[in-house]
């Protein structure tokens, strides 16, 4: 169900303007209008739901084909390196757009990018810890 105040669901509803780039049953993909790299792309749920929690299994199933598609585009069409699937869930985890979405962000050697944090060993203790959390 569209939100009124959801900017995504003003772009599904052709409201807003965007520039589309791919689009299947379930989703579309549409350029970002801050890329952090060239090419940089979202794919959206045509049904509204805040994030990873609410999506259902097919609308997600059919969002990552489409970025995975979008990801083979960006190696192929635009010669990047490398691209990166990013998900944000939640305030903390830097969603800003309440609107489920994947961010398709081709990279290039070179590009500005980084890592949000230093890989770095962690405490083994911890992380079987957190490993037992969350089995099953």
């Amino acid at each position: 169900m569209p939100t009124a105040d959801c900017v995504f669901c003003k772009i599904l509803a052709g409201e807003l303007p965007a520039h589309v780039i791919a689009e299947n049953d379930v989703a579309i993909a549409i350029a970002d209008i801050a890329p952090a790299t060239r090419g940089h792309a979202l794919v959206l749920p045509r049904t509204h739901v805040a994030d990873i929690h609410e999506i259902s299994a097919a609308d997600l199933t059919g969002a990552a084909l489409l970025a995975q598609e979008l990801a083979r585009r960006a190696l192929e069409r635009l010669g990047a390196d490398g691209v990166n699937l990013l998900n944000s869930a939640g305030p903390a985890a830097w969603q800003t757009v309440f609107h489920f979405h994947i961010h398709v962000i081709p990279r290039y050697a070179g590009d500005p990018l980084r890592l949000p944090w230093t890989p770095t060993p962690g405490d083994p203790e911890e992380i079987a810890a957190a490993a037992a959390a969350l089995r099953g």
